[in-house]
């Protein structure tokens, strides 16, 4: 079991650049198409921005078009925490990191087999650490 981090929105604040809290922390969307890591095809683990926790590995990640990184799984199922989200007037499934509660982005059914997710994340909210 991974050990929570809980820390006041100041502290996030002082820790995390001004585009990753308003993603990581309020909830925020990147424009699309614009993530540092959308294009990224290296061999490594994508970890959550704010805490470094392990979320997807690259072997899971696939070009969907979107304009945000996206991965067909998780590392492990426990490593995220997904919520209903009715923000926007859309019914969706959103996509946390399990340790610190960082806003990752959104899940959906329309992605490859044999999972059929996508798990659309925003590329401000994860670090790369490419595979030596």
């Amino acid at each position: 079991m991974l050990e929570k981090i809980k820390k006041s929105e100041k502290e996030w604040k002082n820790i995390l650049s001004p585009d990753q809290f308003y993603v990581l922390r309020k909830k925020g969307t990147e424009r699309p198409f614009s993530g540092e890591l959308l294009e990224n095809k290296n061999k490594g683990i994508y970890k959550c921005a704010a805490c470094n926790n392990y979320l997807f590995l690259s072997e899971s990640k696939f070009d969907s078009g979107s304009g945000w990184p996206s991965f067909s799984m998780p590392i492990k199922t426990e490593n995220i925490k997904l919520e209903k989200d009715y923000s926007m007037g859309m019914n969706r499934i959103e996509v946390l990191c399990s340790r610190c509660g960082s806003h990752l982005g959104h899940v959906f059914d329309d992605g490859p087999s044999p999972s059929g997710k996508r798990y659309c994340i925003n590329s401000i909210s994860l670090v790369f650490q490419e595979e030596k």
